[in-house]
């Protein structure tokens, strides 16, 4: 049984995969960081109730907002 995701979760889930997609862009020495900061990310607001539409929209542009910053070639390490 396949299982159906809301319009967010989707969003969500979009953005995750694209922050990890984002990586092979990085110096592989940096990776582990990279990846480690997503999780952490991620996981902050993985208890955020669902029907917290406000947080989840604001969390998404946010989000988009560090993945477009973080994606540029110049920044090579996070933390």
């Amino acid at each position: 049984m396949v299982k159906k995701f809301s319009g967010l979760q989707r969003e969500v889930l979009d953005l995750y995969r694209n922050c990890l997609r984002s990586l092979h862009q990085k110096p592989k020495e940096n990776r582990r960081n990279w990846v480690n900061y997503i999780h952490e990310e991620f996981g902050k607001y993985r208890n955020v109730p669902r029907r917290d539409f406000g947080t989840i929209e604001h969390l998404i542009r946010v989000g988009h907002r560090r993945y477009e910053m973080y994606s540029d070639p110049s920044i090579k390490n996070v933390k």
